[in-house]
């Protein structure tokens, strides 16, 4: 028997036992973090309405604007104007997506076409969406229509450069392999192009999740009759907080929810990473 066989059978031994640790088990140990977080928010509202002896109107506590949130939930007219603000919110980032993605292929593929479009998006964006806003109100009226489009183009231009980077991440050898190998132009987009500009898509995915609740709300400043955007209007001009704050707070959830979204899209998709 060889001398160095105990020493080889021990180090596999040792090494069977050492254990990975598993996927997501810093998440779920710290699944604490965020309620502890709510709660100490909270609390520190609480404690600074109290000492600054507040009038509601101008800072509620937050059982008042619990209370607001109740009495709202309760004769549904939160859920009616949330579910307003939900669709158009996706509308818009459906849209803005698909033209930017369309648009920035070509721009990253197309020198001719970068340099006949380039200053024209870029110039655009000197316009504060804030002051485009009642011109597309006034072009398409106050319906669902122009509140999309003012969501739309909040996300088109993040997207865009996005979408650019990530296409032309990839590395040009690879390109020039599968062209050797007779790959045609959507073999080379599906399994090059695409999964290599994958990482950077979908960060500007997770960008255009948050901003496209900002276009929705701006849109409904501009001139609405409903949505969460005309809730923190209407709450202005009553004097109102609590309720503002409860739109606030829905708005939030609808930024939350979405970003959630983008990022489980994004750990399923690159979970080879």
């Amino acid at each position: 028997m060889n001398i160095t066989e105990p020493f080889k059978i021990t180090r596999t031994r040792a090494s069977c036992d050492i254990k990975k640790p598993k996927r997501g088990s810093a998440a779920r140990s710290n699944w604490w973090a965020l309620p502890l977080a709510l709660l100490g928010f909270v609390g520190v509202w609480a404690l600074l309405v109290q000492l600054g002896d507040y009038a509601p109107f101008i800072l509620p506590g937050p059982d008042r604007v619990a209370t607001r949130f109740l009495e709202m939930a309760g004769d549904g007219s939160l859920w009616r104007h949330s579910l307003v603000t939900l669709s158009e919110v996706l509308a818009g980032l459906s849209l803005g997506l698909a033209t930017a993605v369309v648009l920035g292929y070509l721009l990253a593929k197309s020198r001719m076409v970068e340099q006949i479009l380039s200053p024209l998006i870029v110039g655009s964006q000197a316009v504060p969406i804030v002051a485009l806003a009642p011109l597309l109100v006034i072009w398409f009226g106050t319906g669902m229509l122009s509140k999309v489009l003012v969501c739309a183009l909040t996300i088109f231009f993040p997207v865009l450069i996005n979408t650019i980077m990530g296409l032309r991440s990839e590395e040009p050898h690879l390109i020039d392999l599968m062209r050797s190998l007779e790959a045609n132009r959507w073999q080379i987009f599906s399994k090059l192009e695409l999964p290599a500009s994958l990482p950077v898509l979908l960060g500007g995915l997770k960008i255009g999740a948050t901003l496209s609740v900002i276009g929705a709300v701006v849109g409904e400043f501009t001139g609405s009759d409903r949505g969460l955007g005309f809730l923190v209007s209407q709450s202005r001009g009553l004097y109102d907080t609590a309720q503002m704050f409860v739109a606030f707070g829905a708005l939030a959830a609808i930024a939350l929810a979405l970003y959630g979204m983008a990022l489980a899209l994004e750990r399923k998709l690159l979970h080879w990473r």
